[in-house]
């Protein structure tokens, strides 16, 4: 079959959620047997989210090629399965970087570099994924991030224009817009939409299938005035209701005929829609769990994004143990010596999240002796692991000063030190430890159990701070022991204490290789272990 393209943009507000758009459609194709992949194009400057503030943009998402990127491609990957690359997310700053780079080499043979045709071919370059040579696929979404209308999201639009063009029906445009209920006149607004659509129009795109965000169910006689100022099929309107999960819309998605109708768009029949067994069984898990387990999030981030992956981790492995897992965000900030039983009294367990920097360090600290000497389940990860290793060290091996060297070089005892190959670092961006790297278990360790016995897993990282080997032996001989070891570096990855019920921390980012259909297997062990407890 020749390969298609789905683009998907979006208009009136963001944040409506193309990036579960993206990824239903991505599902729904993928159940009908055909190889999907979707790729995220970004408009801002910045070269990727790494350097940004999880304020700004929520949590910076790792590919396993060690790409920092949009926590879109999270959903692609816990929707799907797929594994995403560098390939599939893109900034504007990445575009220009190239076209810049490609100037100062003499690529372009002096001419003068414009928006159009040099960049907007760069960007249609990367849409055709180009440098994926081999790669078989069969569709490739793509969404575009920002709203119509947006100056900087310009140059994507009339790449998407051109490429309509060059493509003809092997590509189709979905645009989500919003539909919303003014209460005050108890009606149902379109005209929203209307200008959105038109919006698009005066750039020379046609969409062809709407997606209506709404509050409310829309009946057909509201369908049909969108399809009749959008200049689309009635068919070709689908809404996407709000839901009481982010997992039921490909099920809507599929109910109203989103998948039928772009496979007919694009000239490829739609036979019967797939039973999508598996899927159905998951959120009839969902539905039917009710029992809650109260886990406390320990970070400095107060909002929902910064941790997203983490909570969507929980969330399912939660489902899969037949319960709800009710989050409670717990400030290190605020967190003292003094308030911590108040804080963490009667939770089922304990995440220390991961982070960078001085602030609220000594909160996750307390959090992790609190996990430890309550013997309440605890799974530290990334900066939250160190921490569970800064705090034994000061309250069991007895170095009072011990620290991480990041957060205080002079120690005398630095027991988290900077990875040998970061010491001459000086561009922050991109440098990190990025990606998936290797993790030998120890046979007859929890964790080793938790994975099912096997011998060497493979996990995405982001950081520049490691384990200092040089106290292993002592850490060892104390009780806690280093049970996954990075064998090419002999890093340690993993640490546990065998003696409490759960208290694990990991270097790496476990989050990152959740999915719907594949719970991780250490948040399915420590929601186990924390409903073993009966704190739930």
């Amino acid at each position: 079959m020749q390969r298609k393209y789905i683009f998907v943009t979006g208009g009136v507000v963001s944040s409506l959620g193309k990036g579960i758009i993206s990824a239903s459609i991505g599902q729904l194709l993928q159940a009908r047997g055909y190889k999907v992949t979707i790729q995220k194009f970004d408009p801002y400057i910045n070269i990727d989210p790494g350097t940004l503030n999880p304020y700004e943009h929520g949590e910076c998402y790792v590919t396993v090629d060690g790409m920092e990127t949009d926590l879109d491609l999270g959903h692609y990957e816990r929707f799907t399965g797929i594994k995403t690359t560098r390939h599939n997310s893109i900034t504007t700053g990445r575009i220009y970087k190239t076209g810049i780079d490609r100037e100062r080499h003499g690529d372009y043979l002096g001419k003068t570099i414009q928006v159009v045709p040099h960049i907007t071919d760069e960007i249609k370059r990367r849409m055709l994924r180009e440098d994926e040579v081999g790669e078989d696929l069969d569709f490739v979404i793509t969404e575009v991030g920002g709203t119509i209308g947006d100056i900087e999201s310009a140059p994507f639009m009339e790449a998407i224009r051109q490429l309509r063009w060059q493509l003809g029906r092997d590509a189709v445009c979905v645009h989500l817009t919003y539909v919303p209920y003014l209460k005050a006149a108890g009606e149902l607004k379109t005209k929203p939409t209307q200008h959105s659509v038109k919006e698009l129009q005066g750039m020379g795109i046609q969409p062809d299938i709407l997606v209506l965000r709404t509050e409310r169910h829309l009946d057909d006689a509201l369908r049909m005035k969108v399809a009749s100022f959008c200049n689309v099929d009635l068919e070709c309107v689908v809404q996407s209701e709000d839901m009481a999960s982010i997992y039921e819309v490909p099920v809507s998605m599929q109910r109203q005929g989103l998948d039928a109708t772009i496979l007919r768009k694009v000239g490829v029949s739609a036979v019967q829609p797939p039973a999508m067994t598996a899927w159905h069984n998951f959120l009839d898990k969902q539905r039917h769990a009710t029992r809650e387990v109260h886990v406390a999030l320990v970070g400095k981030y107060d909002l929902q994004d910064a941790y997203k992956s983490i909570r969507e981790s929980l969330n399912l492995a939660g489902i899969y143990n037949d319960v709800r897992a009710r989050l409670h965000f717990v400030n290190s900030e605020e967190l003292t010596a003094e308030n911590v039983d108040e804080r963490l009294k009667g939770m089922a367990g304990v995440i220390i999240c991961p982070g960078f920097g001085q602030r609220g360090i000594e909160g996750k600290i307390i959090a992790a002796a609190y996990g430890r000497t309550h013997d309440v389940p605890t799974f530290g990860i990334c900066l939250g692991m160190q921490m569970m290793v800064v705090e034994f060290a000061r309250n069991v091996l007895g170095y009072e000063d011990a620290d991480s060297s990041e957060m205080n070089g002079s120690s005398a005892h630095c027991v988290i030190d900077l990875m040998e190959e970061q010491k001459n670092v000086t561009n922050m961006g991109g440098t990190m430890r990025l990606g998936a790297y290797d993790c030998q278990l120890m046979k007859g360790s929890r964790v080793c159990e938790a994975y099912g016995d096997v011998p060497l897993v493979r996990e995405r990282h982001r950081h520049r701070y490691e384990f200092n080997n040089q106290y292993r032996k002592e850490f060892e001989s104390a009780g806690m022991r280093c049970v996954g070891i990075h064998p090419a570096a002999d890093l340690v990855e993993i640490v546990e204490i065998p003696d409490k019920r759960w208290y694990i921390g990991t270097q790496f980012h476990p989050e990152y290789s959740s999915t719907v259909l594949h719970p991780h297997p250490l948040f399915m062990s420590f929601i186990g272990a924390c409903l073993r407890e009966g704190r739930g």
